[in-house]
């Protein structure tokens, strides 16, 4: 099984050249970054993983950026998002960053997608949220539009985009895209529709959930099984040989946002999961 790593980069951790080197190095699978452009100082917002909400999330980098940055010093690691809030987005900017960083990287890029937590957040910009993941649906399908081999217009609810010259292109036309959520036919239901498969924080619950994901992907007419990768997972031996006997082959470990010494101590520790 492959092993990955997530970590909310900040100005304040360990930079992202740095630490793609070291899990390279290390034979480590790859590094997963989440988003958040802004977190407002006045928030009605719970937090969904408790108050107060841990200083790290309104110092993250920006993924794209800081995954460049680790394309550059690597040549193996796989990079993705965990993830991309598409409806924060203009969709035919975040296309172009998508394609990018694919191309630039040598297809190594995965698109997480998510519809966040934080309503201040996304009203910020501009998003309307009880449309959020409608709106996320149709900039996936305009993005792909962008990606497409030739010119090929788009028109959605939400936006549109004319035939156009787009290049680069993702490697595989697309970059492997997952959707990340709790489980249920609405998730089921996006992930069916544009995505490879299912991003599940924590990977709690997957011996009930993975059944129906299966079905739901099989009534939809997609081909093979959905790829699941549990995310942001602190690992056990025996956590770890549960994925496995699910036959999930890729689990996202969620290191410290910490300094450097600090990161590299845990990925001593999490190497004995290699």
């Amino acid at each position: 099984m492959r092993i990955a790593t997530t970590i909310f980069l900040t100005d304040e951790t360990i930079r992202p050249d740095r630490l793609a080197r070291e899990l390279e190095q290390r034979g480590f699978a790859g590094l997963y970054l989440p988003e958040h452009t802004h977190i407002p100082a006045s928030r009605d917002t719970p937090a969904p993983m408790g108050e107060p909400l841990p200083r790290e999330y309104g110092r993250t980098l920006d993924p794209f950026v800081a995954l460049a940055q680790a394309a550059a010093v690597t040549e193996r690691i796989g990079l993705g998002t965990g993830i991309t809030l598409v409806a924060q987005h203009d969709p035919v900017a975040l296309a172009k960053q998508i394609a990018t960083l694919d191309f630039l990287s040598g297809g190594r890029f995965t698109l997480g997608v998510g519809f966040g937590w934080n309503v201040e957040e996304a009203a910020d910009h501009g998003v309307q949220w009880s449309t959020r993941r409608e709106l996320t649906r149709d900039r996936m399908a305009l993005m792909r539009a962008l990606w497409a081999a030739e010119p090929t217009a788009y028109k959605g609810e939400f936006g549109s985009v004319r035939a156009s010259f787009a290049y680069p292109k993702p490697a595989d036309g697309a970059p492997r895209t997952l959707v990340g959520g709790a489980a249920g036919p609405g998730l089921f239901g996006q992930i069916t529709g544009y995505a490879d498969g299912w991003l599940p924080i924590g990977g709690r619950g997957l011996g009930e959930s993975l059944p129906e994901l299966r079905r739901v992907w099989a009534d939809a007419g997609r081909a093979g099984d959905p790829v699941v990768v549990p995310y942001a997972v602190k690992p056990s031996a025996g956590k770890l040989a549960y994925y496995r006997d699910l036959g999930l082959t890729e689990v996202v470990l969620q290191l410290p946002p910490a300094d450097e010494a600090t990161v590299l101590r845990t990925l001593d520790d999490f190497a004995q999961y290699l």
